[in-house]
């Protein structure tokens, strides 16, 4: 049952402004005054170090309970979200089952401490011209977290998704600015933590929850002194804006903000002579997965111009021309959408056929063709449309095509379709590409990121905010952890991790 409520310091609480949700019927959501920004922040410090000091094996324990409460409001959580977004409950149930899975992954990360790359320098007393002293360091956590919920994701990049399982993890409270796409999953989600926490013993304000406008709950909170880390995922404007505040902030934090990304598929020549209708449906269909609502969303294909790649471009364009009509996540995105073809409509070639919707929210595929000279000088062409919207990049050899690889903004991932005849070329773009991306791919396409320990999912701005961090996988744990060093410590007093262990002393 929803509150329509804000989760701090362990209560449910009102506030005299509130939003009502269409979607819901009506529901009114309270919407966190500055005042309760603040109780917040302060309840979340004052718990600090409690939830920090708390053992590995309790943490996990909490992780996994996270991930049992949410299954058992599974049914709820999905028709609530589905309601919400017009996303359909299967992919829903899926990315439920995602958001427990990589609860459960990051409980067992913790249960060994290799992510805390803990290092340990014996003292050397007979070390001549001068002794060394005993040096230990471990990383611990960085302070109470700022996560802001995704619009695309209402659970996997949300309340309990990567970036709160990860920062809870590592020991640190977590304050979840709720998407107002998605409000009332947000509190279910909201609802299910604050179970564990009142299971696992947890302090209570380790995890809280404000819904409110981003512009003014979200600003407020990342200048609040006592949040020390911020996670984002969400357009480039407000991601820069968040960004601009942490670091001119008295004490500036870091902020790890995904921010967009076109995700250029380049299809070598020879790969177009193997099998160029087969990569042209392939990419129609990931283009249009989900309504085109994700961040890996391949929104250019690069070619070099001649009968194969007009193939390419006919297999896509007839798929995309008998693609159904999507809801989109909210009115705001298909009216961003819109804009974004219309732009392109008045700049390019449009391939596909023009059709139009009478259902609320919906949005249609859009394919647009233009030259890489074209392309590369109209900055414009070269912005996310957030949506299944796509452009055939056409070169006219392989040495226009390295010059476009090297003008590209940084990207979350660079596909190569390749053969194995195109490796020549593949050699020539890899260094390149490989400076403008976090995760390159061979032979498939980006939509679909796996949660594992190799998974890297960020890259060079505009990407995301710092070129060494991912949202996805084990190593997010990493973004709210920082290193201290013990030098000459007696043994009681160092955390238990630093006890000597000479398979990892130097």
């Amino acid at each position: 049952m929803l509150f329509g409520k804000n989760l701090i310091d362990g209560h449910w609480v009102g506030s005299p402004q509130t939003v009502i949700s269409d979607d819901l019927n009506g529901f009114e959501f309270a919407q966190a005054t500055s005042d309760q920004v603040d109780q917040a922040c302060k309840a979340s410090q004052q718990c600090f170090r409690n939830v920090s000091t708390t053992s590995r094996k309790v943490r996990a324990e909490f992780l996994n309970q996270i991930a049992d409460e949410i299954e058992n409001l599974g049914e709820e959580i999905t028709q609530t979200g589905a309601q919400e977004t017009g996303l359909p409950e299967a992919r829903l149930n899926g990315e439920r089952g995602r958001t427990t899975g990589q609860l459960r992954m990051f409980a067992q990360l913790i249960l060994n401490d290799d992510y805390l790359d803990i290092r340990i320098d014996q003292a050397l007393p007979d070390r001549q011209p001068l002794p060394r002293p005993d040096i230990r360091l471990i990383h611990r956590p960085i302070g109470p977290v700022v996560v802001f919920g995704a619009s695309n994701f209402p659970l996997a990049f949300s309340t309990a998704g990567g970036d709160t399982a990860s920062a809870l993890a590592a020991g640190c409270p977590v304050i979840v600015k709720g998407h107002s796409a998605h409000a009332g999953t947000a509190e279910l989600v909201g609802q299910a933590i604050m179970a564990a926490v009142k299971t696992c013993k947890m302090p209570k304000a380790t995890f809280q929850l404000l819904q409110g406008a981003g512009r003014i709950v979200g600003s407020a909170l990342v200048e609040h002194p006592e949040i020390k880390a911020v996670g984002f995922t969400g357009s480039a404007a407000g991601g820069r804006a968040l960004y601009d505040l942490c670091h001119a902030r008295h004490s500036p934090i870091p902020f790890y903000g995904e921010l967009g990304s076109i995700n250029p598929v380049f299809c070598l020549p020879n790969a177009l002579v193997e099998r160029s209708i087969q990569i042209g449906i392939g990419w129609a269909a990931s283009l249009t997965m989900g309504a085109g609502q994700f961040c890996t969303n391949p929104g250019i294909i690069i070619g070099i111009k001649g009968e194969e790649f007009d193939e390419l471009q006919e297999a896509a364009v007839a798929h995309l021309n008998d693609s159904a009509d999507q809801k989109m996540l909210t009115e705001g995105i298909q009216k961003a959408y819109i804009a974004g073809v219309t732009h392109l409509k008045n700049r390019i070639t449009e391939l596909t056929k023009p059709r139009k919707t009478e259902k609320e929210r919906y949005g249609i595929p859009a394919a647009f063709k233009t030259s890489a000279s074209d392309w590369l000088s109209d900055k414009t062409l070269q912005h996310e449309v957030f949506g299944a919207a796509g452009i055939f990049v056409e070169c006219d050899d392989e040495s226009e095509m390295i010059e476009l690889a090297e003008q590209l903004d940084g990207q979350l991932t660079v596909t190569l379709q390749l053969a194995k005849s195109d490796i020549k070329l593949s050699r020539a773009l890899l260094p390149i590409l490989e400076e403008k991306a976090g995760r390159l791919l061979c032979n498939g396409f980006p939509t679909g990121v796996e949660v594992s320990s190799a998974m890297m999912h960020g890259g060079p701005y505009p990407a995301s905010t710092d070129v060494r961090a991912t949202s996805v996988g084990t190593l997010g744990i990493a973004r709210w952890l920082r290193p201290v060093a013990f030098q000459d410590f007696p043994k009681e007093l160092l955390h238990d991790e630093l006890q000597v262990l000479p398979d990892k002393t130097t």
